[in-house]
């Protein structure tokens, strides 16, 4: 029978300059689950999710997308794993000389057979679901820190993608429109039923999130639970970590 665990990694390592940053992490995500990467900065949380998405390749370790080793396959069939993939950058990563239509469309464009009317219909639906849809014809210049972050979201999930990873949601952004961009992320993945990692240190962003969450700490995964049990440990590590956190919400 088939491996439909949607996300998988078994004893994944990797190294910079001699210096372990992940060391023999393995974790699942089951279909439909939001997991957290938790971890203090340099903790190795966006090189984990970078080695997940196929963006680098770790000294060991195998990563399991969709029931395929993402590093046992050829290009060809890894991008085809890759179209069913979102991605939302820590920046939005938008292209600065295209529009919004235009930066939605472009995944559609390079990887898809639409035509330019169901590209149409499929930029502006993308849009609307991040409430967004007067700003179809701005440039990325003209967006606030909150807008380009909904429309990063918005071209992450245009292609209606399986398994959505997400560095740094809210980072940047104020409280108001960070926890808006948090319910906006979790109504996102119950309306399309995608599995994620998100990295994150926004404890809110989490809570309103999270299904499961994991703590990296000296290159491993020293915690696991829901978001309540880790907040609530007796952990000093712990404790210290999320009263700080709260202090600075």
């Amino acid at each position: 029978m088939a491996d439909v665990t949607p996300i998988r990694i078994k004893r994944l390592s990797k190294s910079f300059d001699g210096r372990k940053v992940l060391d023999d992490i393995s974790l699942e995500v089951t279909s439909g689950e939001n997991l957290v990467v938790f971890g203090r900065s340099g903790t190795g949380k966006s090189v984990l999710l970078k080695c997940a998405v196929g963006l680098m390749k770790p000294d060991k370790g195998e990563v399991f997308l969709l029931g395929e080793n993402i590093f046992n396959i050829s290009t060809k069939k890894l991008n085809g794993i890759r179209k069913r993939i979102g991605f939302l950058f820590q920046s939005a990563a938008l292209y600065d000389s295209m529009t919004v239509r235009e930066n939605l469309a472009f995944p559609l464009v390079r990887n898809f057979r639409f035509s330019e009317k169901e590209i149409n219909e499929k930029v502006v639906r993308a849009l609307e679901m991040v409430n967004l849809a007067e700003a179809i014809d701005k440039m990325p210049a003209e967006l606030s820190g909150g807008m380009k972050k909904r429309v990063g979201l918005a071209r992450g999930i245009i292609t209606q993608p399986e398994i959505m990873f997400y560095d740094e949601p809210t980072t940047g952004l104020d409280p108001l429109t960070s926890k808006e961009i948090s319910v906006l992320i979790r109504d996102l993945q119950t309306e399309l039923n995608m599995t994620s990692i998100v990295v994150t240190h926004d404890l809110i962003c989490a809570e309103i999130i999270a299904d499961r969450a994991i703590f990296l700490k000296d290159a491993k995964v020293k915690y696991e639970g829901t978001i309540q049990e880790l907040v609530r440990s007796d952990d000093p590590f712990l404790k210290n970590f999320f009263s700080h956190e709260i202090l600075n919400a």
